[in-house]
């Protein structure tokens, strides 16, 4: 009679054979397998491992530097004011009547007001400042040659420049200023090259270059220089 209770209706004992194992299956696991507070798992599970995080080490104490003797300190003085010029005596770390003078032409040099005393804040001053000797500031800069000035300036021994000539006719004909043509580049002829310049949009330098030519003869229509 089971058999056939069983053949009539196969979906129902399928489901009550799952519902008796899922009841066993709870029943076995409060019972037996749980060994905590509810709810827990339903199957026991293994606890995780605890990484141990080591103990920060002591940090060693700091190390300060020591102090630096006076001797070091003047020494570096005197080295830092004789490459500046103001000292020409001996490093020697002793502080005498040179490096005392020394250090307060310098201080004067650089505007500066602090005791004139060997100290590291002195040692610092001198090093950041780039202050001169009063002597050394106040020498006469050397005389420097004005290339434009001596070319504009007529000199006795200047031979006429049959180029010159020739710019100094081209520039007179087409109306860029009332130049006599002698062959010497004088103040007259550079105001006429400037203007043309100018005119040209060319870089206005006053000189009778090679662009300066090719643009002139291009503008008259003819070589310059026959």
């Amino acid at each position: 009679m089971l058999a056939a209770t069983i053949a009539r209706h196969p979906r129902e004992f399928v489901g009550i054979i799952m519902a008796a194992a899922a009841t066993i299956t709870i029943v076995v696991n409060a019972l037996f397998l749980q060994h905590g507070p509810h709810p827990a798992p339903i199957f026991a599970t293994r606890p995780l491992a605890v990484q141990q995080v080591p103990a920060a080490l002591p940090r060693p104490p700091a190390q300060t530097a020591e102090p630096r003797s006076q001797a070091q300190i003047v020494g570096d003085i005197q080295r830092e004011l004789h490459q500046r010029g103001f000292y020409a005596g001996a490093v020697d770390g002793i502080w005498g009547a040179k490096t005392d003078a020394a250090a307060r032409d310098f201080l004067q040099a650089a505007g500066l007001k602090i005791d004139v005393m060997p100290s590291e804040s002195l040692l610092h001053a001198i090093t950041a400042s780039n202050a001169k000797p009063a002597a050394a500031a106040a020498a006469p800069a050397p005389a420097r040659k004005d290339p434009i000035a001596e070319l504009i300036a007529p000199s006795p021994s200047l031979s006429p420049s049959k180029r010159i000539l020739a710019v100094q006719r081209a520039l007179a004909d087409f109306g860029y200023g009332q130049i006599k043509p002698t062959g010497v580049y004088d103040q007259d002829t550079r105001a006429a090259v400037e203007k043309f310049e100018r005119e040209r949009n060319l870089p206005v330098d006053g000189q009778i270059s090679e662009r300066f030519v090719r643009d002139l003869a291009a503008m008259t229509g003819r070589p310059l220089e026959q």
